[in-house]
């Protein structure tokens, strides 16, 4: 069969048998699209199903969480774990807590896990998981209540050889820390690997707090320095004032660059000197406030309501780090009319499809998110191993290995689009290149 029209073919069922589940189309539609000329190349993927059995889930676990508020009142909340692909390690990926989750954006960001983490170079299979539940203005007694409740099912289903879970938004430290106690309350085991992310005094990794953000700095500036340029002196814009975004921005600085803005959910902050990074670290880490603080210090900084006017600021380099399709097709022409260079995907999925054509068809740089923002399954990954040999590394020899897998996922992304016919696309290439691993394992480990 054409290797185009299969592809057309199988995206028609993948969208009528996920029916309302838009995120996920689209993660699929893109890595289909890529893949056209790689299965021209090797018919026998067509031929094996392996594309077929790639876009299934190998197990969707979706499950009640009852809990009790600071006012007696039973809440209940659903939980999910798509357990996507395991050719090539145990399953990998973060758990989100997020009103906004539902099966749909699981299995989209489950589906990028796969190949982000094949891109690693390291021994993971793809998953994710989360709730509907929202720790926002929960105390902290009701947020452990729930994370003991929500790990009390899900340990029927993970293991540190069978699928390890970690953060992603709404889960820091403070979750990981009661989830892995009650794990470890039912299990009657110290199994360190069974969660990444923990706090260093029990089993976690120097630089894991650090690693989306540095390993999304230091890929771009792979990428860029492939095109004669360098951080030093270029203006950046990064939104979300999360974990990905601070340690973005603290690289960025390091680098010679200058953050002007960062954002969270309710609007976003302008500061024309470069960002005071010590007070948005008080404010969103210590005391857990809105960024719109940020202006009551810092007077001459300006604030605005909404998310999306934070790309209408001219910059050299934009970093979203916030969520999925936050630069949509518009956001796009306006970066690029504001004369963007680059744009590197710290947030998984957070420019549309339309969005991404914009920025290749006018040249700009283009880092994808499952490439760009490996650096923290590579070293949750690394904390793993860590576990299993009993042993703490340095921050410099964690973040050594960091940047040498992220400069290794750029060489290789770049060097399948080259391969392909993808030149300087690394949108395709990072899919090349992440999926063909995968493939090759499914093929060696027959028809499971």
């Amino acid at each position: 069969m054409n290797a185009k029209v299969y592809c057309e073919q199988l995206f028609e069922r993948v969208v009528k048998r996920n029916g309302n589940e838009p995120e996920f189309h689209q993660a699929v539609k893109e890595v289909l699209e890529s893949l056209v000329p790689v299965l021209e190349k090797h018919p026998e993927y067509i031929e094996l199903g392996i594309v077929e059995r790639i876009v299934e889930p190998e197990r969707q676990i979706v499950f009640r969480v009852p809990w009790v508020d600071d006012k007696g009142q039973v809440q209940v909340n659903r939980g999910f774990r798509v357990q996507f692909n395991s050719a090539i390690g145990p399953y990998k990926g973060g758990l989100r807590f997020h009103p906004s989750v539902y099966l749909g954006i699981i299995k989209f960001l489950g589906f990028e896990q796969i190949f982000k983490n094949s891109l690693t170079g390291l021994p993971i299979g793809g998953g994710k998981g989360g709730s509907d539940f929202d720790p926002k203005g929960k105390s902290d007694s009701e947020v452990m209540r729930f994370c003991q409740s929500f790990m009390t099912e899900l340990q029927r289903h993970i293991s540190q050889d069978c699928d390890v879970p970690a953060g992603d938004i709404g889960v820091g430290g403070r979750e990981i820390g009661f989830m892995f106690g009650q794990y470890k309350r039912i299990k009657n085991a110290y199994e360190a690997g069974v969660l990444t992310g923990k706090g260093l005094v029990y089993g976690g990794s120097l630089a894991r707090t650090e690693a989306t953000g540095y390993g999304l700095v230091y890929f771009v500036d792979e990428m860029i320095k492939a095109k004669g340029m360098t951080f030093e002196g270029k203006t950046v814009v990064i939104s979300g004032s999360g974990n990905v975004a601070i340690y973005a921005t603290q690289k960025v600085n390091q680098l010679g660059g200058k953050v002007v803005a960062l954002s969270d959910s309710n609007g976003y902050i302008y500061d024309k000197n470069g960002v005071d990074l010590a007070l948005v670290k008080q404010l969103k880490e210590v005391e857990r406030k809105r960024i719109s603080e940020y202006v009551k210090v810092h007077p001459t900084a300006e604030y605005h309501e909404g998310c999306n006017g934070i790309w209408t600021i001219p910059c050299d380099v934009a970093l979203p780090c916030a969520t999925q399709n936050e630069i949509d097709e518009e956001s796009a022409k306006i970066l690029v009319k504001n004369g963007v260079k680059a744009v590197g995907e710290g947030a998984n999925m957070p420019t549309t499809l339309e969005g991404t054509k914009v920025f290749l068809d006018n040249g700009v740089l283009f880092a994808p998110a499952k490439a760009a923002n490996a650096g923290g399954v590579a070293t949750s990954a690394l904390e793993m191993s860590q576990n299993s040999m009993r042993l703490a590394w340095t921050f410099e020899e964690v973040d050594a290995k960091l940047k040498n897998i992220m400069v290794n996922i750029y060489k290789n992304a770049s060097a399948a689009a080259e391969e392909y016919g993808y030149k300087d696309n690394l949108v395709y290439g990072a899919n090349i290149a992440g999926f063909v691993k995968v493939a090759e394992a499914m093929r060696m480990q027959g028809l499971v």
